[in-house]
């Protein structure tokens, strides 16, 4: 007696297989959209950061900049004017101009009094046009005639005894304002030597200033100013087309306020 033996064989059916291929298809779509979700989170979030951190950044040098308004003695009573400015503070609605001295290097040996040669570090910083402004000590001002060197002479011998490693200071008219960087708008800061405004953080939208007296009331006069509130507002670098309201555009507004440490009472 014969026997046969048949054997069952095994496999995907066509309709199986189709099932197979939809069923990773629908899993493979999930799955991008969730990365695809998640990248998107990822760059809006870094765009974000980045525009807080450049935000603050700006303003946390701009705000010590303003505060030492006036630092260097009696700029305007020697000078009458620094590169044509003519008060200690310029104010704008949107833009600022301030005078103050900017510490560049120290005496490399004593100066004595009826001297007017000084022997210092950095000596190239200064210039007989726009950077012919001298403050020595924080206190006392000269006009520069020459720099060859190290060696600056002044157009007037030094009212004073000063030691080595006595501070250096370059005074300077500095505005902070708004402009054009790269094709965006852009907080600047321009020192008014020549070199132009420089940025200090893009996509800036706004920069308003208000000024105070002593007694807190709003005051556009330059030698009552005591106070200064700043508001900035910075956007993100692209705009969000999924963020609603607006533009797409994310947007924070940082303030300010700013008390002029040299300005009197």
């Amino acid at each position: 007696m014969g026997w046969s033996i048949f054997r069952k064989k095994k496999g995907l059916t066509l309709i199986e297989l189709l099932i197979a291929l939809i069923l990773s298809s629908i899993l493979i779509a999930a799955l991008y959209r969730i990365f695809i979700s998640q990248q998107k989170n990822y760059t809006v979030q870094d765009q974000v950061v980045d525009m807080q951190q450049s935000l603050r950044i700006a303003v946390g040098q701009m705000t010590r900049g303003i505060r030492m308004a006036g630092y260097g003695g009696n700029i305007l009573d020697i000078f009458g004017n620094i590169n044509g400015f003519t008060n200690i503070i310029t104010p704008a609605s949107n833009s600022i101009t301030i005078i103050l001295a900017d510490e560049v290097g120290v005496l490399k040996q004593n100066a004595v009094k009826g001297t007017n040669q000084l022997k210092l570090t950095n000596a190239s910083v200064f210039n007989t046009d726009r950077k012919k402004y001298l403050c020595l000590d924080g206190l006392n001002n000269y006009l520069i005639q020459s720099v060859i060197t190290d060696t600056i002479t002044l157009t007037t011998p030094l009212a004073e005894d000063h030691v080595i490693n006595a501070p250096i200071y370059l005074i300077k008219a500095i505005t902070y304002s708004l402009g054009l960087s790269r094709g965006k708008t852009a907080l600047r800061r321009n020192e008014n030597t020549g070199g132009g405004a420089q940025p200090l953080a893009e996509n800036i939208e706004s920069l308003q200033f208000t000024y105070f007296d002593a007694n807190g009331n709003v005051t556009a006069n330059p030698p009552d100013i005591r106070m200064i509130r700043v508001m900035v507002t910075s956007k993100t670098n692209m705009p969000d087309p999924e963020y609603k309201g607006g533009d797409g555009y994310r947007r924070r507004t940082l303030y300010s306020h700013i008390k002029l440490r040299n300005m009197g009472l």
